[in-house]
This record gives structure tokens, sequence and C-alpha cells, in this order.
């Protein structure tokens, strides 16, 4: 075996030692390229801080900085936000189709007020058909019999109610005359000029009002026989209609409605059968009271007391106000007075002892709303938002506690049942328990 020479194991382990240095650079300037060509991080190139610089803590997330209250204040004004601007869209539809939901409310009233009759029809065994009829008829017949009585009783009155009138007006003035309140001829005459000359000066805005008159008589016209078709179909079809409704609203939200919307009825038809009663009540014996007073027009002023009774609180006040007026024009102070005393006295036999006996706990509404009600509905629909607002009021305070009453025994009755067990009827659809007619 031949030996190496020294010097050529010694060149071969430079050459070695050469071939390694050169990859090593090409390496490293391979990672360099790639560096240069690659785009820098957020702590490249970034000179470290000095010793002596604070430490600055982390911030945090913003959503984290607000506080809870704010927070929670935020995310209900968005919601009540939304609901506002829901809340307005509904008013301006409803504002501009008034006429047709002024005459379906009523007919809800009405047949509200007639359904027990149809329903007592049934009982005997009279078809839907014929005892729909009968009750409509009736009822319609009546409440024309009534308008007309009032109509002619003016009409009848009128001449004599006009004598009356001018001859309490002179005694009137005679007692201001001889009045403490030192009124003088000179000062009562210029009050009658100031009115001749308004009324005078008032003449267009007259004949134009009168020109409405027309508009209004047309569209009243209108609303009673939308209200009377109304009224013929719930009495013949309540049942259906509210099944159909029921079908609108969500499943989730339907086992709930389905109970809620006979405890709506029960309490709009307790409604309105306790203020007819209560309206009667008062119609009777504040003109029995007028009557024996011998104050004019007696009978209708009782039935515009009837009327105005189902505006509550504010229909009280102004029939009452209208006859203590008639009373002070025609008969003169003393009977005036004693007509404000009747009226008085029966209006707080009313509130204290009618009303919570006859329509109970079921309609009962706290007076400032009922009071907030009657304004915002007159202001919203006039005397018809008025007569509504009280029922929808106590309707929706039903309803609201109804619903409330059932999610907190849903969510009891879910706490209670088994893990993995279904609910008893869940697959069931859930039917109304009552509904408009029988």
């Amino acid at each position: 075996m031949s030996r190496v020479p020294g010097w050529l194991g010694r060149l071969g382990a430079g050459l070695t030692e050469m071939s390694e240095q050169w990859n090593e650079r090409r390496a490293e300037a391979e990672r360099e390229r790639e560096a240069s060509e690659s785009p820098a991080g957020p702590d490249e190139h970034v000179p470290p801080p000095p010793d002596y610089a604070p430490d600055v803590p982390a911030r945090p997330d913003p959503a984290s900085a607000v506080p809870w209250g704010v927070r929670v204040a935020a995310e209900a004004g968005w919601r009540l936000l939304v609901l506002a601007g829901t809340l307005w869209v509904l008013m301006r539809v409803i504002s501009a189709v008034q006429l047709v939901v002024l005459a379906f409310v009523s007919a809800l009233l009405i047949t509200a007020l007639l359904q027990p009759t149809v329903a007592r029809l049934r009982r005997v065994g009279v078809p839907r058909g014929p005892a729909t009829a009968m009750t409509a008829i009736l009822g319609f017949v009546v409440m024309g019999l009534i308008g007309w009585f009032v109509t002619w009783q003016v009409m009848e009155n009128i001449d004599d109610l006009s004598g009356q009138i001018q001859d309490g007006i002179d005694e009137l003035r005679n007692w201001l005359l001889n009045s403490p309140f030192h009124v003088t001829d000179k000062q009562i005459n210029e009050i009658a000029k100031n009115l001749r000359e308004a009324v005078g000066a008032n003449t267009d805005q007259i004949t134009s009002a009168g020109l409405e008159g027309v508009t209004v008589v047309v569209e009243a016209l209108t609303g009673i026989l939308l209200a009377v078709f109304s009224t013929l179909f719930l009495l013949y079809d309540g049942k259906r209609i509210w099944e159909w409704t029921l079908r609108l609203v969500p499943a989730a939200a339907r086992p709930g409605m389905a109970g809620a919307g006979p405890a709506a009825w029960r309490t709009l038809t307790a409604y309105v059968r306790g203020t007819v009663i209560v309206a009667l009540i008062d119609a009777i014996f504040i003109g029995l009271g007028i009557y024996f007073l011998d104050v004019p027009m007696a009978v209708p002023l009782a039935v515009f007391i009837f009327l105005f009774a189902f505006i509550p609180l504010v229909g009280a006040v102004v029939s009452g106000a209208l006859a203590v007026v008639v009373a002070l024009v025609t008969q003169g102070v003393f009977t005036a007075v004693m007509t404000l005393v009747v009226v008085l006295a029966v209006q707080q036999i009313e509130g204290h002892i009618l009303q919570p006996f006859i329509l109970g706990r079921a309609v009962r509404v706290h007076p400032l709303a009922v009071v907030l009600s009657v304004a915002a509905g007159g202001m919203i629909a006039g005397i018809g938002g008025a007569v509504v607002a009280v029922p929808l009021v106590a309707v929706t305070n039903t309803v609201a506690g109804y619903l409330r009453e059932y999610s907190r025994k849903s969510a009891l009755r879910h706490a209670a049942r088994p893990r993995g067990t279904a609910p008893v009827g869940a697959s069931q659809q859930p039917g109304p328990s009552e509904s408009l007619s029988e």
C-alpha cells in the first residue's frame, strides 16, 4: 500500500475547509436576499428603548373601557330609537286611514256589547245567521231610535228654549247689575258689542266651517256604514277572524297570544257592559234631578249625559257643564247651583261606588292613565280617539299582564321539566280558548 505525501493531505484538508466557508457565505447571502424581499415586521429595525424610559401600560380594548352603565344605556337607546321610529310610522299609517281604524274599533265596541246576546240565542238553538241578524237589527234599531228621539226633542223644544234663553239672559244681566261685582250697564253693552263684532268679523270662517261640516257629515256616514258591516262580520264570523289573526303571529309567541286574546276580549266586554250600565244610571238620576228642577229639555240632556259618559272623566264634566249652563240661562242662578249639586252628587256616587262595583278589578285603570290616554286620544283622533283611548289602554294592560304571567309560568315549567323531555303538547297547534262569537 502506497503512502500519500503529507503536503497532499494538507492540500485536501485546505480545499475542504474553503468549500465549507464558501457554502456558509452563500447561505448567508441567500438569507439576506430573502430578508430584503419580505416585508419588515413590526419589531424589526426598531431600536430598543433606553434603560431610563418609563414602562407604558398596554391600552385596553375600547369596548371594555366604556363604563357598564353607558354601555347598557347605549344598547337600550338604539332599541328605543327603533321602537320610536316604528311607532311613528304606525301612527302615520293610522292617521292616513283614521276613518277606517275608528270605524273598526267602534265595531269592536259594539260587538262586545251585542255578542253576549248572540251567544245566548245560539245556546237556545237559534242558528248563527238568524241569531246574528236578530241581534244586529235590534241593536241598530235601538241606537237609531235614541238618535231620532234626541233630534225630535231638540226640534220640538227649540222655540221655547230660545225664548227661555232670552229671558234667562235678561235675568242674568239684571243679576249682574245688582250683584256685588259692581258690573255696569256700559260694561255689559260693551261685551255684547264685542261679541257681535267678533261674529261679523269671522263670517268667512263660520261659512267655511259650515262647508267643512258637509264633509264631516259624509265622512261620518261612511264611518257608520263601515262600522255596521264590520259589526255584522264580527258577530257572525268572529271565531274564524280570530283564528286567522292568530296565524299571523310568530309560532314561538302563538301559545301566549292564544290565551291573551280571550283575556283581552273579556276585558273589553266587561268595560263596554259596565260603561253602558254606569252611563244609563247617570243619565236616569241626573235627568230626574233636572226634570224636577224644571230645567227645559231634561230628556235630551239626559241622553247627552248618557252618550258623553263613554268618554271617561272628560265626558262627565262636559255633559254636567252643559246641564248647568242650560239651567243658568233658563231658570236662573239658584236652579243652576242646584243642578250643579245634583250632577256632582251623582258623579261622586258613580266614581266611588258604581264603577268599582260594576266594572270590578278586571278593567281598573289608574286615573292618571285615564286622563293622559283621553287627552292623547283626543289630540290624535278627536272625540272618537277620546272614546276608544281608555278601552285600548285597559286591553293593553290586560294583554301585557297575561303575557308576563304566561312567561313566568313557562319558565317555571321549563325549569321543572326533566332534561331531554319535550314539553307536553309541544307538537300541537294551540287554539284560542274563547272567540268573538260562539
